[in-house]
């Protein structure tokens, strides 16, 4: 391991919405609030986007874009299910998910979630161990995500569907 500067370049999003100080003043709603949050869910999708798949021009790259094997201080790596477009029959089919966690080095793994879309997050949770106990856990509580094998699960829509040769779910501490 070694020592020294890493220059991370920052990229500027802004926003010039238009509206006039009579429309402001004369709504029934607060356009003030409602602008803000519109502007709010414009960038939020923008980031999300850069740095999931994001191709690094006037924007970060996404971790997705990294080939298997690049080395970012620790290894991009990249698990096989072992069945094209979807996952091995059951109980086999969480197998995958169990490589990716011990792929990860431990001091990384503690902190580590399963990253994926709502549709794949669908066919994750239908799959089931040897003793056919869902591996997937609901939230108990509101405001806590659900887990799966243990480890939180967040909603990343600019993940890939599963299909032939995806990349659909990414483990990490981010």
């Amino acid at each position: 391991s070694s020592v020294g500067k890493w220059s991370i370049p920052v990229y500027e999003m802004y926003a010039m919405p238009k509206a006039s100080q009579k429309s402001l003043d004369d709504a029934s709603i607060s356009l003030e609030s409602w602008l803000d949050g519109k502007i709010a869910d414009r960038f939020a999708r923008a980031e999300n986007n850069a740095f999931v798949v994001g191709d690094g021009v006037e924007k970060p790259r996404g971790f997705m874009t990294y080939a298997n094997g690049t080395d970012l201080t620790n290894s991009i790596e990249q698990v096989k299910t072992g069945v094209n477009g979807d996952f091995a029959a059951a109980p086999d089919g969480g197998d995958a998910l169990l490589d990716m966690i011990y792929k990860l080095k431990a001091n990384y793994r503690a902190n580590g979630i399963f990253m994926m879309n709502r549709t794949t997050m669908g066919a994750v949770r239908k799959l089931k161990d040897s003793d056919g106990a869902m591996i997937w856990v609901p939230s108990a509580a509101a405001g806590q995500p659900s887990t799966l094998l243990g480890y939180p699960v967040a909603n990343f829509e600019d993940m890939a569907n599963i299909s032939t040769g995806s990349l659909s779910i990414a483990f990490g501490d981010l």
